[in-house]
């Protein structure tokens, strides 16, 4: 193999892989807010979670890509690990479309197309057209890159030591381990499967030699799942567990039918006699498609045996102190990762709210346990925010609908009032740290009325809380009432405490805790209307 094949070989293989890149790009842009419909199909139907990823992979050509995909989902809690195994299943059907296509070796007309995808994505100017331009140009380029590496492999045609070499791949084993270490090195089986026909499309290899390989490029692409499985939950890996059990089953199972039944090669091959490619395409949906068919029933067995496999080890810290509803594979899907934004901010905003109602417990109380539990707490409440915050700054990158950018902008708000929140429940919780002797001192009718202020605070915060997480706009009115309610409190309670200074009916060391905590509560209630304001902010902007 002299340097300059290999240098066509790697260039087309590039060419390829950015072909099926900028392809699956263009048809997840297209598909666009479609996402968000196709995952609410998914509820307990098995069968419909099947047709689901096999039209995602379909579409983003890649059973790795949507694998990976499922896993996010899974470690965010979008969908169960059973729902999840019915959309492997069906990726492992979708990634065939890909083989299927390249079968019709269209690399002759492929600069026609690559020039067509060119014109619509350069001079279109209408956003659509020019999507569509990038899925035709995607092809294009995919075709010219599969075309290079025919013509760089074409000498090898007669090379008898070449030949010699593939051969070896007659071997079960060999040609097992051979598909799958090369798959799990470029993690694609539609490139792996891709070059392979291209192999057979210059006569270089024979199906009779091909399914070994294709067996194991079926297990090879699950390596992409399960690198993006590391760190996550158990439940994420056990889906990147659930590609891999999936395919190795299916692999002996057809390792099994070949040896009984050498017959059935020669039956694929008389569905499309003399096109090695069109054959190995079918053999690889036939592989897929038997299988997914044979363990379908099965699916609730692969649950319980990957659960067993990879059990639960989590402990309470690990539980809270992580993004649950978000994961960096979400991000690749805007319209999804954006509702699942609103869950970890609503998670926030609970832990928030819990975190407020602690502190004034402990002020109350004048307990440093509590108060400390609070300081525990806002650490987490700190990471959500940050953590939540870089998936918002993430999202600038990607092209969403107008209606999610004004959501997002209005959520870079909603975190800043949450965490600020936040920080004034850690003073309180400070206050009763620090100054235990001075809440002590409060005269009854002080303490009544940071007491009734405290509570209409909170009614103020879950009210606006409750309006944000039902995106409920029309109830925005009801935390302006509470929220001016706190308001005129903070001036009557101020005058009231004046007057008992005046009078020395209350202790003048107290002036201060008292002051300070009447501010804070009518700043937490300022927050919360914020945060139900934001959704009036959004409305405005349409």
């Amino acid at each position: 193999m002299s340097l300059n094949m290999i240098f066509l070989l790697l260039g087309g293989l590039g060419m390829f892989l950015y072909g099926m890149k900028m392809m699956s790009d263009g048809l997840e842009k297209v598909a666009g807010d479609r996402m968000r419909r196709v995952l609410e199909v998914l509820t307990t139907n098995r069968l419909a979670a099947v047709g689901v990823g096999t039209g995602v992979t379909a579409l983003v050509q890649s059973s790795s890509a949507t694998t990976v995909m499922v896993v996010g989902f899974v470690n965010a809690g979008l969908m169960t690990l059973l729902q999840a195994t019915g959309v492997i299943m069906g990726a492992n059907i979708g990634t065939t479309i890909t083989a299927q296509l390249i079968a019709f070796n269209l690399s002759d007309v492929a600069p026609f197309i690559l020039f067509a995808g060119m014109l619509m994505t350069v001079f279109v100017k209408k956003r659509k057209i020019a999507r569509i331009g990038e899925i035709v140009l995607g092809f294009g380029i995919l075709f010219v890159g599969l075309g290079i590496m025919s013509g760089a492999l074409e000498p090898l045609r007669d090379n008898e030591s070449f030949r010699n070499f593939l051969i070896n791949f007659k071997n079960p084993v060999v040609g097992v381990l051979v598909g799958a270490v090369f798959t799990a090195i470029i993690q694609s089986s539609s490139a792996s499967v891709g070059i392979l026909q291209s192999f057979a499309a210059i006569g270089l290899i024979g199906l009779d030699t091909a399914v070994y390989v294709i067996l194991g490029q079926n297990i090879g692409t699950c390596v992409t799942a399960i690198i993006s499985a590391i760190g996550t939950s158990a439940n994420s890996k056990r889906a990147a567990g659930i590609h891999l059990l999936f395919n190795i089953i299916g692999t002996i199972v057809y390792l099994i039918l070949i040896s009984l039944f050498p017959g059935l090669i020669l039956l694929v091959e008389s569905l499309s006699p003399g096109d090695g490619p069109r054959q190995i395409a079918n053999f690889h949906t036939l592989f897929n498609i038997t299988v997914t068919i044979l363990l379908f029933p099965f699916a609730r067995y692969l649950v319980k045996l990957i659960t067993l496999i990879i059990p639960e080890k989590k402990t309470e810290q690990e539980l809270e102190k992580k993004l649950i509803y978000l994961d960096e594979r979400i991000a690749q899907t805007p319209a999804i990762a954006l509702r699942q934004v609103l869950k970890e901010t609503w998670r926030m905003g609970n832990m928030v709210k819990e975190n407020m109602k602690l502190a004034l417990e402990a002020f109350f109380e004048t307990s440093e346990q509590k108060a400390n539990r609070v300081l525990e707490a806002e650490d987490t409440i700190d990471y959500l925010c940050d953590g939540i915050s870089r998936y918002l700054v993430e999202f600038r990158g990607y092209d969403l609908s107008e209606k999610d950018l004004r959501i997002m902008g209005s959520l870079h708000h909603v975190l800043i009032d949450l965490e600020r929140i936040g920080d004034y429940a850690e003073n309180i919780a400070e206050y009763a740290m620090e100054f235990p002797e001075n809440i002590a001192l409060l005269s009854p009718e002080g303490r009544a009325e940071l007491g009734s202020m405290s509570e209409k605070t909170m009614e103020t915060l879950n009210t606006g809380l409750d309006v944000f997480y039902a995106r409920d706009a029309d109830r925005v009115g009801d935390v302006e009432k509470l929220e001016q309610e706190v308001d005129d409190m903070k001036k009557t309670y101020i005058s009231n405490h004046v007057d008992r200074l005046q009078k020395k009916a209350c202790d003048p060391r107290l002036d201060v805790l008292y002051t300070n905590m009447v501010t804070t509560l009518e700043r937490v209630s300022d927050h919360a209307l914020n945060i139900a304001q934001s959704l009036g902010k959004e409305e405005e902007d349409e």
